[in-house]
């Protein structure tokens, strides 16, 4: 708000505390809006480039077995969605976000550089009967085939249906089967380049601690209390968002390993190179604003400024703490496969799944406890409207991220990967996504706007029920379109479209309304905690989506799988009980939700 101009002694209008540029808007909302949309804009870039490759990178590179890979993919998103607690907090009380944002981007940024040294792939070699052989891999009419390399002799793998593994001679006929159990593949990889991998996702957790809460904040900053202009100012700036993710999931990819058998790429140092330069452009944008950011997401009054390089310094030990449990993670991934009970499965949880699963089981009843001595009746029905809400949205969470696990492997192995005759990679599936949210988004608003005016928009349990059977729904989808595959064992490409078109809908049902539910729902005085427990719910579905992923694991040698039938129908088994599971817990929603909207008292 600009106030009115006063007379000095001179008797010309006194403008000095006026700023000129607040008079300058951008589509109508205070024009720093385009500069913190574009820093967003590349920020997301870099981190959608990196996850569309990240899954693929663990797998045909480093050569991890399904679990492992899948598993750590898990534990990093799980980290990803954590760590801006404590950034949020520590930018309110002492950075500022503006100085938070920056020391993000600039982490991030090393973080992308340092996962695009990978070295050498691992050289992948076979366990049979307890006894280590070569592999060695070889392109046979265009499609890339492993040998187990005995003595003088080089004999194909064929995984078999029941399991077993038979090793082919010149001539195609089995030399030797291998009864199920008795064959492992594993890759003989680099100490000190798994150790920098492993580095360089801990540097991008600590970042994006950082940065992913405070820019948010600080486009918050732009609007005062009760400009109507805020929402529609939030809606363009999360636009920048899926444009960062849309352009990255189709590029990094493309420069990773290019067009299947067009063109092989430049290697997958390219790749996260160019999220790198992605998160680089984010961090330039932000540090050389030319003032126009001055006086938004500043350090809060009176915190000395030599604090601040102390801040960042205890940032930094969460590097060396977040590799610990990366490596606890990793060393433990076949730990829960034996575990015939769900006590067994949680006791022989990593430390970070125990950590994360303690935490959220601890902290739910706990805050509905307090809530219910410490609060009224009506403030107790309302936080356990929300808890019931929080505990939906990470069933939600763990199936729709599947997107960059199983998913991608499922593209990558059992997915016909041609749109209308042209080849993509299966990192560019994911760019599914981003485009069907960019496309509905406008027309599932005024649809909301639309009911709400004439009094018929569903309540926010019945947009969860919905979202729930919807992403049900979308692996029924997919599971149905693989009755039509061919001798090749592979699904067209347009069902798994389908799948994330309908996943995109579910998630336009409970995305935009989720910490705006928090917010309502809260007793005042602990609405903080619960916005933290609302992204530790995140972090919890992050990680049990690594769980899924992990049950949906199959053989493989040197990255590829041995049986592609068998690999269709693992998958298509996992996919089928979550589909079911899920809209089943949808279902139970919908009938929850009257006694729900009776205890939210009237918050829609």
């Amino acid at each position: 708000m600009v106030d009115t101009p006063t007379a000095d002694n001179r008797g010309e209008p006194d403008i000095s505390h006026i700023n000129p540029a607040a008079e300058k808007t951008w589509f109508g909302h205070p024009r720093q809006l385009a500069r913190l949309f574009t820093t967003e804009m590349w920020e997301r870039f870099g981190y959608y480039g990196m996850r569309a490759l990240l899954t693929l990178y663990l797998t045909q590179h480093f050569l991890f077995g399904d679990r492992a890979a899948t598993g750590l993919y898990g534990g990093y998103t799980a980290l990803v969605y954590l760590t801006p607690l404590v950034g949020g907090y520590l930018a309110d009380q002492y950075l500022g976000s503006k100085r938070a944002v920056k020391f993000g981007a600039i982490l991030m940024a090393l973080g992308y550089f340092t996962l695009a040294f990978g070295g050498q792939p691992a050289k992948p070699y076979a366990t049979i009967d307890g006894q280590r052989y070569d592999v060695a891999v070889a392109q046979v009419n265009g499609v890339e085939t492993r040998y187990v390399i005995d003595g003088t002799q080089k004999l194909a793998i064929k995984g078999n249906d029941d399991g077993s593994v038979a090793l082919l001679g010149a001539d195609g006929q089995p030399q030797r089967t291998i009864a199920k159990g008795g064959f492992a593949s594993d890759g003989e990889r680099s100490t000190f380049y798994t150790t920098l991998m492993l580095i360089a996702l801990c540097m991008i957790s600590v970042g994006n601690g950082f940065f992913k809460p405070n820019i948010s904040t600080m486009v918050g900053e732009l609007y005062a209390q009760g400009d109507r202009r805020r929402d529609s100012g939030f809606t363009i700036f999360y636009m920048g968002i899926n444009l960062g993710s849309l352009l990255s999931q189709f590029l990094c990819p493309l420069l990773a390993v290019g067009i299947p058998g067009v063109w092989a790429g430049l290697g997958w140092w390219a790749g996260f190179g160019l999220a790198a330069l992605g998160m680089l452009l984010s961090w330039i944008l932000i540090q050389f604003d030319g003032g126009r950011l001055t006086g938004y997401g500043e350090q809060p009054a009176g915190q000395p400024a030599n604090r601040t390089l102390g801040i960042y310094a205890a940032a930094l030990i969460g590097i060396p703490l977040f590799y610990l449990l990366f490596v606890n993670l990793m060393n433990s991934a076949e730990s829960t496969a034996g575990a015939g009970s769900i006590v067994a499965y949680v006791l022989a949880l990593p430390l970070m799944g125990k950590l994360l699963f303690g935490t959220f089981i601890i902290a739910v009843p706990g805050i509905l406890i307090w809530s219910f001595v410490s609060g009224s009746r009506t403030e107790f029905q309302m936080m356990l409207a929300a808890m019931v809400l929080i505990t939906f949205n990470v069933v939600f969470w763990t199936l729709f991220e599947q997107a960059g696990s199983s998913l991608t492997l499922f593209a990558d192995r059992n997915t016909d990967l041609h749109i209308f005759g042209y080849p993509i990679s299966a990192g560019q599936t994911q760019t599914f996504n981003a485009l069907f949210i960019v496309l509905f988004a406008p027309v599932m608003a005024a649809m909301w706007t639309k009911l709400a005016a004439a009094g018929r928009e569903p309540s926010i349990p019945v947009k969860f029920g919905i979202a729930l059977m919807g992403v049900g729904a979308g692996f029924l989808f997919l599971v149905f379109g693989s009755r039509f595959v061919g001798p090749d064992f592979k699904v067209g490409i347009w069902w798994l479209a389908g799948l994330y078109l309908i996943h995109s809908l579910a998630e336009l049902c409970i995305s935009p309304v989720g910490l705006s539910m928090i917010t309502k729902l809260s007793i005042a005085r602990i609405v903080g905690l619960m916005m933290g427990v609302w992204f530790l719910s995140i972090s919890v579905a992050q990680y049990f989506a690594g769980m899924i992923a992990q049950v949906a694991s199959v053989e493989t040698v040197g990255g590829q799988v041995t049986n592609l039938k068998v690999s269709l129908d693992t998958y298509n088994g996992v996919f089928t009980l979550i589909a079911e599971w899920a809209i089943g817990l949808g279902i139970v929603l919908l009938l929850l939700s009257w006694p729900l909207k009776k205890w939210m008292h009237g918050v829609k």
